[in-house]
Protein backbone atom coordinates (compact mmCIF):
# COMPACT_ATOMS: atom_id res chain seq x y z
CA UNK A 1 0.00 0.00 0.00
CA UNK A 2 2.84 2.56 0.44
CA UNK A 3 4.41 2.27 -2.62
CA UNK A 4 0.55 2.28 -4.35
CA UNK A 5 0.38 5.75 -2.27
CA UNK A 6 4.08 7.02 -3.30
CA UNK A 7 2.85 6.66 -7.01
CA UNK A 8 -0.46 8.35 -6.58
CA UNK A 9 0.81 11.04 -4.74
CA UNK A 10 3.58 11.60 -7.68
CA UNK A 11 0.96 11.42 -10.06
CA UNK A 12 1.14 15.21 -10.47
CA UNK A 13 5.20 14.69 -12.13
CA UNK A 14 5.18 15.80 -15.58
CA UNK A 15 8.53 15.58 -17.25
CA UNK A 16 9.54 17.17 -20.34
CA UNK A 17 9.45 20.92 -21.73
CA UNK A 18 6.60 23.41 -21.14
CA UNK A 19 5.78 25.31 -24.61
CA UNK A 20 6.87 28.59 -24.75
CA UNK A 21 5.97 30.82 -27.89
CA UNK A 22 8.85 31.89 -29.92
CA UNK A 23 9.56 35.43 -30.21
CA UNK A 24 8.45 36.96 -33.72
CA UNK A 25 10.20 38.66 -36.20
CA UNK A 26 7.82 41.43 -36.95
CA UNK A 27 8.24 45.18 -37.99
CA UNK A 28 6.75 47.98 -35.75
CA UNK A 29 5.03 49.17 -39.07
CA UNK A 30 4.17 48.59 -42.82
CA UNK A 31 7.50 49.86 -44.93
CA UNK A 32 4.97 50.52 -47.95
CA UNK A 33 1.85 52.02 -45.82
CA UNK A 34 1.06 55.86 -47.38
CA UNK A 35 -2.03 57.52 -48.58
CA UNK A 36 -4.98 55.25 -49.05
CA UNK A 37 -3.39 52.26 -46.32
CA UNK A 38 -3.64 53.21 -42.77
CA UNK A 39 -2.52 51.49 -39.95
CA UNK A 40 -6.23 51.46 -38.18
CA UNK A 41 -7.94 48.18 -36.80
CA UNK A 42 -10.63 47.04 -39.25
CA UNK A 43 -13.36 44.38 -38.77
CA UNK A 44 -11.75 41.89 -41.45
CA UNK A 45 -14.22 39.25 -41.01
CA UNK A 46 -16.33 39.93 -44.17
CA UNK A 47 -13.78 42.13 -45.61
CA UNK A 48 -15.66 41.34 -49.72
CA UNK A 49 -18.17 43.62 -48.34
CA UNK A 50 -15.87 46.25 -49.05
CA UNK A 51 -16.58 46.02 -52.71
CA UNK A 52 -20.37 46.60 -52.56
CA UNK A 53 -21.15 44.11 -55.19
CA UNK A 54 -24.26 41.82 -54.32
CA UNK A 55 -23.17 39.04 -56.66
CA UNK A 56 -19.72 38.83 -55.12
CA UNK A 57 -21.67 38.49 -51.64
CA UNK A 58 -23.98 35.33 -52.39
CA UNK A 59 -20.63 34.16 -54.39
CA UNK A 60 -19.08 33.96 -51.39
CA UNK A 61 -21.82 32.64 -49.17
CA UNK A 62 -22.27 29.83 -51.72
CA UNK A 63 -18.51 28.94 -51.56
CA UNK A 64 -18.09 29.12 -47.94
CA UNK A 65 -21.70 26.44 -47.46
CA UNK A 66 -20.73 24.13 -50.46
CA UNK A 67 -17.11 23.89 -51.06
CA UNK A 68 -15.84 20.56 -50.92
CA UNK A 69 -11.90 21.11 -49.90
CA UNK A 70 -13.45 23.10 -46.78
CA UNK A 71 -15.24 20.03 -46.42
CA UNK A 72 -12.65 17.82 -46.12
CA UNK A 73 -10.95 20.27 -43.46
CA UNK A 74 -14.00 20.44 -41.50
CA UNK A 75 -13.88 16.53 -41.32
CA UNK A 76 -10.34 16.95 -40.18
CA UNK A 77 -11.34 18.60 -37.01
CA UNK A 78 -13.79 15.89 -36.38
CA UNK A 79 -10.92 13.25 -37.14
CA UNK A 80 -8.93 15.51 -34.14
CA UNK A 81 -11.51 15.61 -31.66
CA UNK A 82 -12.52 11.34 -32.02
CA UNK A 83 -8.59 11.10 -31.25
CA UNK A 84 -8.45 13.45 -28.59
CA UNK A 85 -10.97 11.03 -26.98
CA UNK A 86 -8.54 8.01 -27.45
CA UNK A 87 -5.91 9.61 -26.36
CA UNK A 88 -7.96 10.79 -23.34
CA UNK A 89 -9.00 7.09 -22.62
CA UNK A 90 -5.05 6.70 -21.70
CA UNK A 91 -5.55 8.36 -18.40
CA UNK A 92 -7.86 5.79 -17.15
CA UNK A 93 -7.54 1.62 -16.62
CA UNK A 94 -5.77 0.94 -20.01
CA UNK A 95 -6.87 -2.51 -19.83
CA UNK A 96 -10.09 -3.71 -18.66
CA UNK A 97 -11.63 -6.97 -20.33
CA UNK A 98 -14.64 -9.19 -19.26
CA UNK A 99 -13.99 -12.98 -20.77
CA UNK A 100 -15.36 -16.03 -20.76
CA UNK A 101 -14.58 -19.64 -22.05
CA UNK A 102 -15.84 -23.37 -22.69
CA UNK A 103 -13.77 -25.91 -23.59
CA UNK A 104 -14.43 -29.86 -23.79
CA UNK A 105 -11.47 -32.15 -22.77
CA UNK A 106 -9.79 -35.31 -23.66
CA UNK A 107 -7.53 -35.94 -20.37
CA UNK A 108 -5.94 -38.82 -18.76
CA UNK A 109 -8.46 -41.13 -16.93
CA UNK A 110 -8.39 -41.79 -13.15
CA UNK A 111 -10.45 -43.24 -10.31
CA UNK A 112 -11.33 -39.72 -9.26
CA UNK A 113 -11.64 -38.18 -12.59
CA UNK A 114 -13.36 -38.59 -16.04
CA UNK A 115 -11.38 -39.26 -19.21
CA UNK A 116 -13.15 -36.55 -20.67
CA UNK A 117 -14.43 -33.66 -19.27
CA UNK A 118 -15.40 -29.91 -19.55
CA UNK A 119 -14.30 -26.69 -18.46
CA UNK A 120 -15.48 -23.35 -18.10
CA UNK A 121 -14.67 -20.11 -16.73
CA UNK A 122 -15.12 -16.17 -16.51
CA UNK A 123 -13.18 -12.92 -15.16
CA UNK A 124 -12.25 -9.29 -14.88
CA UNK A 125 -9.20 -8.50 -16.03
CA UNK A 126 -8.13 -4.65 -15.41
CA UNK A 127 -4.54 -3.46 -15.67
CA UNK A 128 -3.75 0.95 -14.91
CA UNK A 129 -0.46 2.03 -16.04
CA UNK A 130 -0.12 5.06 -13.57
CA UNK A 131 0.78 8.42 -15.13
CA UNK A 132 3.97 8.42 -12.93
CA UNK A 133 5.81 11.01 -14.98
CA UNK A 134 2.88 12.59 -17.29
CA UNK A 135 3.40 10.61 -20.12
CA UNK A 136 0.17 10.48 -20.78
CA UNK A 137 -0.97 14.08 -19.61
CA UNK A 138 1.71 14.93 -22.00
CA UNK A 139 -0.06 12.71 -24.51
CA UNK A 140 -3.31 14.24 -23.86
CA UNK A 141 -1.68 17.68 -24.26
CA UNK A 142 0.00 16.94 -27.57
CA UNK A 143 -4.05 15.50 -28.60
CA UNK A 144 -5.80 19.05 -27.70
CA UNK A 145 -3.10 21.06 -29.77
CA UNK A 146 -3.49 19.01 -32.47
CA UNK A 147 -7.48 19.54 -32.33
CA UNK A 148 -6.64 23.45 -32.34
CA UNK A 149 -4.54 23.15 -35.28
CA UNK A 150 -7.38 21.58 -37.26
CA UNK A 151 -9.54 24.21 -36.38
CA UNK A 152 -6.85 26.96 -37.38
CA UNK A 153 -5.96 24.81 -40.90
CA UNK A 154 -9.92 24.97 -41.36
CA UNK A 155 -10.18 28.75 -40.97
CA UNK A 156 -6.82 29.11 -43.01
CA UNK A 157 -9.04 27.04 -46.03
CA UNK A 158 -11.83 29.34 -45.29
CA UNK A 159 -9.70 32.30 -45.91
CA UNK A 160 -8.26 30.71 -48.92
CA UNK A 161 -11.22 29.99 -49.97
CA UNK A 162 -12.76 33.31 -49.77
CA UNK A 163 -10.03 35.17 -51.09
CA UNK A 164 -9.94 32.81 -54.48
CA UNK A 165 -13.60 33.37 -54.60
CA UNK A 166 -13.53 36.76 -54.92
CA UNK A 167 -9.95 36.96 -57.12
CA UNK A 168 -12.03 34.71 -59.57
CA UNK A 169 -15.04 37.19 -59.93
CA UNK A 170 -12.81 40.15 -60.24
CA UNK A 171 -10.54 37.90 -62.90
CA UNK A 172 -14.31 37.18 -64.63
CA UNK A 173 -15.31 41.20 -64.15
CA UNK A 174 -12.36 41.84 -65.89
CA UNK A 175 -12.05 39.97 -68.95
CA UNK A 176 -15.99 41.04 -69.51
CA UNK A 177 -14.91 44.68 -69.57
CA UNK A 178 -11.68 44.04 -71.59
CA UNK A 179 -14.62 41.77 -73.88
CA UNK A 180 -16.76 44.70 -74.30
CA UNK A 181 -13.87 47.16 -75.35
CA UNK A 182 -12.66 44.74 -77.69
CA UNK A 183 -15.68 44.76 -79.16
CA UNK A 184 -16.38 48.59 -79.34
CA UNK A 185 -12.98 48.50 -81.49
CA UNK A 186 -13.98 46.21 -83.21
CA UNK A 187 -16.83 48.35 -84.36
CA UNK A 188 -14.77 51.20 -84.94
CA UNK A 189 -12.13 49.64 -87.03
CA UNK A 190 -15.07 47.81 -89.02
CA UNK A 191 -15.94 51.39 -90.35
CA UNK A 192 -12.72 51.98 -90.99
CA UNK A 193 -12.55 49.51 -93.11
CA UNK A 194 -16.13 50.63 -94.93
CA UNK A 195 -14.34 53.83 -95.40
CA UNK A 196 -11.14 52.40 -96.95
CA UNK A 197 -12.96 50.02 -98.84
CA UNK A 198 -15.43 52.45 -100.57
CA UNK A 199 -12.45 55.09 -101.24
CA UNK A 200 -10.48 52.09 -102.94
CA UNK A 201 -13.85 51.71 -105.07
CA UNK A 202 -13.63 54.88 -105.91
CA UNK A 203 -10.21 55.13 -106.90
CA UNK A 204 -9.51 57.82 -104.18
CA UNK A 205 -7.19 55.45 -102.66
CA UNK A 206 -5.08 52.29 -103.19
CA UNK A 207 -5.86 49.00 -101.18
CA UNK A 208 -2.45 48.96 -99.57
CA UNK A 209 -5.30 51.14 -96.91
CA UNK A 210 -7.88 48.43 -97.58
CA UNK A 211 -5.90 45.67 -96.67
CA UNK A 212 -3.96 47.65 -93.71
CA UNK A 213 -7.51 48.45 -92.29
CA UNK A 214 -8.53 44.50 -92.61
CA UNK A 215 -5.29 43.24 -91.00
CA UNK A 216 -5.98 45.62 -88.17
CA UNK A 217 -9.81 44.48 -87.90
CA UNK A 218 -9.22 40.65 -88.13
CA UNK A 219 -6.33 41.36 -85.78
CA UNK A 220 -8.44 42.70 -83.32
CA UNK A 221 -11.35 40.13 -83.73
CA UNK A 222 -8.60 37.51 -83.15
CA UNK A 223 -8.51 38.64 -79.12
CA UNK A 224 -11.67 38.08 -78.56
CA UNK A 225 -11.80 34.13 -78.80
CA UNK A 226 -8.51 34.19 -76.39
CA UNK A 227 -10.18 36.34 -73.91
CA UNK A 228 -13.04 34.08 -74.17
CA UNK A 229 -11.13 30.90 -73.51
CA UNK A 230 -9.69 32.83 -70.32
CA UNK A 231 -12.90 33.93 -69.26
CA UNK A 232 -14.55 30.32 -69.45
CA UNK A 233 -11.50 29.35 -67.52
CA UNK A 234 -12.42 31.43 -64.68
CA UNK A 235 -16.10 31.16 -64.95
CA UNK A 236 -15.23 27.01 -64.28
CA UNK A 237 -12.68 27.53 -61.56
CA UNK A 238 -15.63 29.58 -59.90
CA UNK A 239 -17.74 26.75 -60.23
CA UNK A 240 -15.38 24.64 -58.69
CA UNK A 241 -15.17 26.75 -55.85
CA UNK A 242 -18.58 26.98 -55.13
CA UNK A 243 -18.97 22.92 -54.66
CA UNK A 244 -20.82 22.72 -58.51
CA UNK A 245 -19.77 21.04 -61.79
CA UNK A 246 -18.23 23.46 -64.20
CA UNK A 247 -21.11 25.08 -65.64
CA UNK A 248 -22.10 28.43 -67.25
CA UNK A 249 -22.65 30.66 -64.48
CA UNK A 250 -24.47 33.45 -66.48
CA UNK A 251 -27.54 33.47 -64.13
CA UNK A 252 -25.90 33.43 -60.93
CA UNK A 253 -23.57 36.09 -61.95
CA UNK A 254 -26.07 38.61 -64.12
CA UNK A 255 -24.77 41.18 -66.86
CA UNK A 256 -23.84 44.26 -66.70
CA UNK A 257 -21.66 44.31 -63.93
CA UNK A 258 -18.76 46.47 -64.11
CA UNK A 259 -14.75 45.78 -62.05
CA UNK A 260 -15.54 45.58 -58.08
CA UNK A 261 -14.23 48.92 -57.60
CA UNK A 262 -11.62 49.66 -54.39
CA UNK A 263 -12.84 51.92 -51.47
CA UNK A 264 -10.95 55.57 -50.82
CA UNK A 265 -9.02 54.05 -47.69
CA UNK A 266 -8.25 50.59 -46.78
CA UNK A 267 -6.96 50.05 -43.15
CA UNK A 268 -4.09 47.49 -43.00
CA UNK A 269 -3.45 47.31 -39.04
CA UNK A 270 -0.49 46.95 -37.36
CA UNK A 271 2.27 43.95 -37.84
CA UNK A 272 1.90 42.38 -34.37
CA UNK A 273 -2.15 41.52 -35.18
CA UNK A 274 -0.97 39.27 -37.41
CA UNK A 275 -0.01 37.02 -34.92
CA UNK A 276 -3.66 36.24 -33.79
CA UNK A 277 -5.59 36.73 -36.87
CA UNK A 278 -3.45 34.81 -38.94
CA UNK A 279 -4.37 31.07 -38.97
CA UNK A 280 -1.78 29.75 -40.54
CA UNK A 281 0.43 31.39 -37.67
CA UNK A 282 -1.97 29.72 -34.77
CA UNK A 283 -1.63 26.30 -36.88
CA UNK A 284 2.29 26.96 -37.35
CA UNK A 285 2.24 27.40 -33.15
CA UNK A 286 -0.51 24.82 -32.67
CA UNK A 287 1.72 21.99 -34.27
CA UNK A 288 4.80 23.05 -31.96
CA UNK A 289 2.88 22.81 -28.65
CA UNK A 290 1.68 19.49 -30.09
CA UNK A 291 5.30 18.45 -30.47
CA UNK A 292 6.59 19.44 -27.67
CA UNK A 293 4.33 17.44 -25.63
CA UNK A 294 5.57 14.71 -27.89
CA UNK A 295 9.19 15.36 -26.44
CA UNK A 296 7.79 14.82 -23.24
CA UNK A 297 5.88 11.86 -23.95
CA UNK A 298 9.41 10.04 -25.39
CA UNK A 299 11.60 11.59 -22.32
CA UNK A 300 8.89 8.98 -19.91
CA UNK A 301 9.59 6.16 -21.49
CA UNK A 302 13.28 6.70 -20.38
CA UNK A 303 11.87 6.45 -16.50
CA UNK A 304 10.21 2.66 -14.82
CA UNK A 305 6.35 2.53 -15.21
CA UNK A 306 4.64 1.69 -12.50
CA UNK A 307 0.82 -0.11 -12.78
CA UNK A 308 -1.88 -1.67 -10.83
CA UNK A 309 -3.44 -4.89 -12.05
CA UNK A 310 -6.22 -7.03 -11.23
CA UNK A 311 -7.34 -10.68 -12.13
CA UNK A 312 -10.27 -11.91 -11.40
CA UNK A 313 -12.76 -15.10 -11.91
CA UNK A 314 -14.65 -17.99 -11.49
CA UNK A 315 -13.04 -21.44 -12.96
CA UNK A 316 -14.81 -24.83 -12.88
CA UNK A 317 -14.92 -28.23 -15.01
CA UNK A 318 -16.59 -31.45 -13.92
CA UNK A 319 -13.84 -33.94 -14.13
CA UNK A 320 -14.12 -34.64 -10.51
CA UNK A 321 -17.02 -34.31 -8.01
CA UNK A 322 -17.99 -30.95 -9.51
CA UNK A 323 -20.16 -29.60 -12.26
CA UNK A 324 -20.55 -26.62 -14.19
CA UNK A 325 -23.19 -25.55 -12.63
CA UNK A 326 -20.92 -24.49 -9.46
CA UNK A 327 -19.17 -22.23 -11.88
CA UNK A 328 -20.51 -19.34 -9.34
CA UNK A 329 -19.46 -20.93 -6.23
CA UNK A 330 -17.39 -19.27 -3.15
CA UNK A 331 -15.07 -21.90 -3.89
CA UNK A 332 -14.27 -21.18 -7.98
CA UNK A 333 -13.54 -18.02 -7.16
CA UNK A 334 -9.88 -17.02 -7.63
CA UNK A 335 -8.58 -13.54 -8.06
CA UNK A 336 -4.48 -11.73 -8.14
CA UNK A 337 -4.19 -8.26 -7.81
CA UNK A 338 -0.77 -5.75 -6.63
CA UNK A 339 1.25 -3.24 -8.36
CA UNK A 340 4.05 -3.43 -10.23
CA UNK A 341 6.54 -2.06 -12.55
CA UNK A 342 8.95 -2.06 -15.61
CA UNK A 343 11.83 -0.37 -17.03
CA UNK A 344 13.10 -0.56 -20.28
CA UNK A 345 16.87 -1.22 -19.42
CA UNK A 346 19.76 -2.01 -21.77
CA UNK A 347 18.00 0.06 -25.23
CA UNK A 348 21.20 0.48 -26.65
CA UNK A 349 20.35 4.09 -26.90
CA UNK A 350 17.92 3.67 -28.71
CA UNK A 351 14.93 5.62 -26.53
CA UNK A 352 17.27 8.49 -25.52
CA UNK A 353 17.90 9.03 -29.75
CA UNK A 354 13.88 8.74 -29.89
CA UNK A 355 13.97 11.62 -27.20
CA UNK A 356 16.01 13.29 -29.70
CA UNK A 357 14.08 12.82 -32.98
CA UNK A 358 10.83 14.23 -31.43
CA UNK A 359 13.74 17.65 -30.03
CA UNK A 360 14.54 17.80 -33.30
CA UNK A 361 11.04 17.66 -34.93
CA UNK A 362 10.30 20.63 -32.13
CA UNK A 363 12.63 22.69 -33.23
CA UNK A 364 11.85 22.15 -36.95
CA UNK A 365 8.23 23.12 -35.96
CA UNK A 366 9.67 26.34 -34.33
CA UNK A 367 11.66 27.28 -37.24
CA UNK A 368 8.82 26.88 -39.27
CA UNK A 369 6.67 28.75 -37.23
CA UNK A 370 9.04 31.84 -37.21
CA UNK A 371 9.51 31.27 -41.37
CA UNK A 372 5.65 31.48 -41.26
CA UNK A 373 5.46 34.85 -39.12
CA UNK A 374 7.97 36.32 -41.76
CA UNK A 375 6.44 34.98 -45.19
CA UNK A 376 3.11 36.48 -43.97
CA UNK A 377 4.46 39.94 -42.95
CA UNK A 378 5.78 39.64 -46.41
CA UNK A 379 3.08 39.00 -48.49
CA UNK A 380 0.85 41.88 -46.63
CA UNK A 381 3.75 44.51 -48.03
CA UNK A 382 3.87 42.62 -51.09
CA UNK A 383 -0.10 43.40 -51.11
CA UNK A 384 -0.30 46.88 -49.94
CA UNK A 385 2.68 47.69 -53.01
CA UNK A 386 1.04 46.04 -55.26
CA UNK A 387 -2.53 47.56 -54.29
CA UNK A 388 -1.02 51.11 -53.95
CA UNK A 389 1.35 51.14 -56.70
CA UNK A 390 -2.14 49.78 -59.20
CA UNK A 391 -3.55 52.72 -58.49
CA UNK A 392 -0.63 55.05 -58.93
CA UNK A 393 -0.77 53.08 -62.43
CA UNK A 394 -4.48 53.43 -62.95
CA UNK A 395 -4.06 57.09 -63.01
CA UNK A 396 -2.07 57.31 -65.75
CA UNK A 397 -4.01 54.54 -67.67
CA UNK A 398 -7.02 55.96 -67.65
CA UNK A 399 -5.32 59.15 -68.76
CA UNK A 400 -3.73 57.23 -71.87
CA UNK A 401 -6.76 55.74 -72.47
CA UNK A 402 -8.66 59.29 -73.09
CA UNK A 403 -5.99 60.52 -74.72
CA UNK A 404 -5.71 57.72 -77.65
CA UNK A 405 -9.59 58.31 -77.83
CA UNK A 406 -9.56 61.75 -78.54
CA UNK A 407 -6.46 60.37 -80.85
CA UNK A 408 -8.61 58.25 -82.84
CA UNK A 409 -11.38 60.70 -83.26
CA UNK A 410 -9.21 62.89 -85.01
CA UNK A 411 -7.25 60.70 -87.12
CA UNK A 412 -9.95 59.70 -88.91
CA UNK A 413 -11.78 63.39 -89.50
CA UNK A 414 -8.45 64.22 -90.65
CA UNK A 415 -8.24 61.02 -93.24
CA UNK A 416 -12.12 61.52 -94.25
CA UNK A 417 -10.89 65.07 -94.91
CA UNK A 418 -7.54 64.60 -96.78
CA UNK A 419 -5.72 65.79 -94.37
CA UNK A 420 -3.37 63.18 -93.12
CA UNK A 421 -2.78 59.11 -94.27
CA UNK A 422 -4.25 56.02 -93.38
CA UNK A 423 -1.40 54.94 -91.05
CA UNK A 424 -2.22 57.71 -88.76
CA UNK A 425 -5.73 56.06 -88.18
CA UNK A 426 -4.18 52.80 -87.97
CA UNK A 427 -1.90 53.83 -85.04
CA UNK A 428 -4.41 55.80 -83.61
CA UNK A 429 -6.65 52.44 -83.45
CA UNK A 430 -4.18 50.32 -82.51
CA UNK A 431 -3.69 52.41 -79.63
CA UNK A 432 -6.88 52.65 -78.64
CA UNK A 433 -6.83 49.15 -78.43
CA UNK A 434 -4.15 48.39 -76.28
CA UNK A 435 -4.62 51.35 -73.90
CA UNK A 436 -8.01 50.51 -73.16
CA UNK A 437 -7.08 46.77 -72.70
CA UNK A 438 -4.12 47.74 -70.24
CA UNK A 439 -6.49 50.46 -68.51
CA UNK A 440 -8.67 47.83 -67.62
CA UNK A 441 -6.30 45.01 -66.50
CA UNK A 442 -5.22 47.61 -64.04
CA UNK A 443 -8.76 48.15 -62.60
CA UNK A 444 -8.53 44.58 -61.98
CA UNK A 445 -5.35 44.30 -60.44
CA UNK A 446 -6.47 47.08 -57.84
CA UNK A 447 -9.38 45.11 -56.89
CA UNK A 448 -6.93 41.70 -56.98
CA UNK A 449 -4.17 43.52 -54.95
CA UNK A 450 -6.39 44.70 -52.36
CA UNK A 451 -8.28 40.50 -51.97
CA UNK A 452 -4.80 39.79 -51.63
CA UNK A 453 -4.05 42.00 -49.00
CA UNK A 454 -7.43 40.98 -46.88
CA UNK A 455 -6.43 37.34 -47.35
CA UNK A 456 -2.61 38.24 -46.13
CA UNK A 457 -3.99 40.00 -43.42
CA UNK A 458 -5.95 36.53 -42.90
CA UNK A 459 -9.32 38.04 -42.66
CA UNK A 460 -12.43 36.12 -43.34
CA UNK A 461 -12.07 33.24 -41.28
CA UNK A 462 -14.08 34.69 -38.04
CA UNK A 463 -17.42 34.11 -39.76
CA UNK A 464 -17.12 30.50 -39.14
CA UNK A 465 -19.11 30.46 -35.86
CA UNK A 466 -22.04 31.14 -37.59
CA UNK A 467 -21.44 27.76 -39.53
CA UNK A 468 -20.80 23.82 -38.77
CA UNK A 469 -17.32 22.75 -39.28
CA UNK A 470 -19.50 19.76 -41.41
CA UNK A 471 -22.49 20.64 -43.52
CA UNK A 472 -25.80 19.30 -41.84
CA UNK A 473 -26.51 17.03 -44.71
CA UNK A 474 -22.86 15.44 -44.06
CA UNK A 475 -22.80 15.37 -40.47
CA UNK A 476 -26.87 12.92 -40.77
CA UNK A 477 -24.90 10.49 -43.80
CA UNK A 478 -22.47 9.95 -40.83
CA UNK A 479 -24.81 9.29 -38.14
CA UNK A 480 -26.35 6.79 -40.53
CA UNK A 481 -23.03 4.94 -40.84
CA UNK A 482 -21.48 5.29 -37.37
CA UNK A 483 -22.44 5.96 -33.98
CA UNK A 484 -20.99 9.58 -33.15
CA UNK A 485 -23.04 10.33 -30.14
CA UNK A 486 -22.51 13.94 -29.88
CA UNK A 487 -19.08 14.49 -31.26
CA UNK A 488 -20.66 15.88 -34.60
CA UNK A 489 -21.72 18.44 -32.89
CA UNK A 490 -18.49 20.21 -32.67
CA UNK A 491 -18.87 23.83 -33.28
CA UNK A 492 -16.63 27.41 -32.39
CA UNK A 493 -18.31 27.41 -28.44
CA UNK A 494 -16.37 24.28 -27.48
CA UNK A 495 -12.94 24.84 -29.35
CA UNK A 496 -10.73 26.65 -26.73
CA UNK A 497 -9.58 29.91 -28.45
CA UNK A 498 -6.12 31.79 -27.79
CA UNK A 499 -6.19 33.95 -24.34
CA UNK A 500 -6.43 37.33 -25.27
CA UNK A 501 -4.85 38.65 -22.34
CA UNK A 502 -2.40 36.20 -22.16
CA UNK A 503 -1.79 35.48 -25.95
CA UNK A 504 -1.65 31.95 -24.46
CA UNK A 505 -3.51 29.10 -25.72
CA UNK A 506 -5.44 27.24 -22.32
CA UNK A 507 -3.86 24.10 -21.35
CA UNK A 508 -6.50 20.87 -21.47
CA UNK A 509 -8.63 19.95 -18.94
CA UNK A 510 -6.27 17.21 -17.20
Amino acid sequence: MLLVGSILSGGCTVIGPDFETPQANLPQQWNDAGSGVSEQQYDYSQWWQVFQDPVLNTLVETARSQNLTLQIAGLRVLEARAQLGIVTGSLYPQSQTVSGNYSYNRGKETPLTDKYFSQAGTGFDVAWEMDFWGKFRRSLESADANLLASVASYDDVLVTLTAEVARNYVQIRTLEERIRLARENIAIQQRSLELTTNQFETGSVTELDMQQATTQLRNTQATVPSLQISLDRFRHALSILMGMPPQDLADMLGSGSEIPTAPAEVAAGIPAELLRRRPDIRQAELQAVAQSAQVGVASAELLPAFSLFGSFGWNVNNAGQDSLGDLFNANSFAFSTGPAFNWKILNYGRLQNQVRVQDARLEQLLTNYENTVLVAAGEVEDAISGFMNSRAEAVYRGESADAAKRSSDLSMLQYTEGVSLYQSVLDSNRSLASQQDAYAQVRGNIAINLIALYKALGGGWETRTDMPFVPEEVQQKMRERTDWGDMLDISDDNVPVLDPDTDRWPAPDW
